[in-house]
């Protein structure tokens, strides 16, 4: 297929990779920056420009790769006679590109990507379009992408963007708080990748509530008591740790649910 990647961020960069991978064209990047369209364009083996009013008409496929905030100023000024508009956002609706074409949908990775990365990973794409022919044509594309594709309405696609937050964004917060208070207790924090890898590896046979471990799980208040005291000093740690604690610990229905505060 014939594609025009709007946008040179990561998604923009780590999708132009695939795409190129794959056996696409990639006809052209456009970006309000002309010096990111041509460095990505350059890449990719495409042309580049900074005006929509130059944007190629013989795509199969446009993709808009921008922040969310941008799609609808994007989408406004895009108007595509044949071809599919399609975004990457989980958050958006896929009609706010109603008035880009007749043919419009979603191309959603379902992952974190970085154009820092050299390797590509493994990335289940949500789809939607707004007639069935449209999301076949993007299902065909999408599975020369991944192996892992899936139909998912705006509804759908939104409620997993918000399991996709909390188990990415805000498992990797805690990390940082984490990382951050192993610097100031010289300790080093890549002695905990390990366990987190474990973990991840065995979420792919077992379901979550089946691997809790730890004190609270336990009911070991002794332990949770000289952790909290550690954390003294750490007032963000010390409430996460303290209401994470409680949170297990009602969770399971144990130990009479007691109280660590």
């Amino acid at each position: 297929m014939k594609i025009v990647i709007i946008g040179t961020g990561n998604v923009a960069n780590v999708l132009g990779r695939k795409i190129k991978a794959a056996g696409h064209t990639i006809l052209q990047v456009i970006s309000r920056n002309i010096d990111h369209a041509y460095t990505l364009a350059d890449m990719l083996g495409a042309g580049s420009n900074n005006y929509f009013s130059a944007v190629r008409p013989d795509a199969d496929i446009y993709i808009i790769a921008v922040s969310d905030e941008a799609i609808p100023e994007i989408a406004a000024q895009l108007l595509i006679d044949n071809g599919i508009v399609v975004h990457t956002a989980g958050a958006v609706s896929k009609n706010v590109l109603e008035r880009s074409a007749r043919s419009f949908g979603v191309l959603y990775p379902l992952q974190s990507l970085s154009a820092q990365r050299e390797s590509i990973p493994e990335i289940p794409f949500l789809i939607d379009g707004n007639t069935e022919e449209t999301m076949l044509r993007i299902e065909q594309f999408a599975l020369t992408l991944s192996g892992r594709v899936q139909y998912a309405d705006d509804e759908m696609r939104q409620k997993i963007h918000a399991g996709a937050v909390m188990t990415n964004n805000f498992t990797n917060f805690l990390y940082t708080l984490t990382n951050e208070f192993c610097k100031k207790e010289n300790i080093d924090f890549k002695l905990l990748l390990p366990l987190l890898t474990e973990t991840v590896q065995r979420l792919q046979y077992n379901d979550p509530p089946l691997l809790q471990t730890g004190p609270a799980r336990r009911g070991d208040m002794v332990t949770i008591q000289k952790h909290l005291s550690i954390l003294e000093n750490y007032p963000v740690l010390h409430r996460l740790y303290q209401e994470f604690s409680q949170l297990i610990i009602d969770y399971y229905g144990k130990y009479n649910k007691e109280s660590i505060v």
